[in-house]
C-alpha cells in the first residue's frame, strides 16, 4: 500500500535521526546556529520567490500548480522546520548541508 503525502512528510520530519555520538563545544554550536539562522533566511527569500511564481503558474494555467515546485515547496518546509529544531535544541542532527537531505 502507497504512503500518502502526509505519511512521506510525517515521516521524513520525525522518522529515526542518528544523533551525533559526541557531545559538541558549546562555541561550536553557536557557530552552526549563526550559520543556520542566515540560511533560514535565505530560505524565507527562496519561499517569497516560489510563492510568486506558483501564483503566476496557477494564473497562467487554469489554477493547476506546478507538482515539481509544489514538492520543492514541501521540500524546503521540511528542511526549515529540521533548521528550526536544531535552533531551539529540540535535536542535536544539523540540518543539510551537513546530514542528508532525505
Amino acid at each position: 500500500m502507497a504512503e500518502s503525502d502526509e505519511e512521506k512528510v510525517a515521516g521524513r520530519l520525525h522518522g529515526e535521526q542518528f544523533e551525533p555520538e559526541q557531545e559538541e563545544n558549546i562555541l561550536a554550536r553557536l557557530v552552526y546556529m549563526l550559520l543556520i539562522a542566515v540560511m533560514i533566511s535565505l530560505a524565507q527569500t527562496v519561499l517569497g520567490a516560489a510563492t510568486v511564481l506558483q501564483f503566476v503558474v496557477m494564473l497562467i494555467s487554469n489554477k493547476q500548480p506546478n507538482e515539481r515546485l509544489a514538492d520543492f515547496g514541501t521540500d524546503l518546509g521540511i528542511w526549515i522546520a529540521k533548521a528550526a529544531r536544531f535552533q531551539t535544541a529540540a535535536s542535536n542532527v544539523k540540518p543539510w548541508p551537513w546530514t542528508e537531505l532525505d
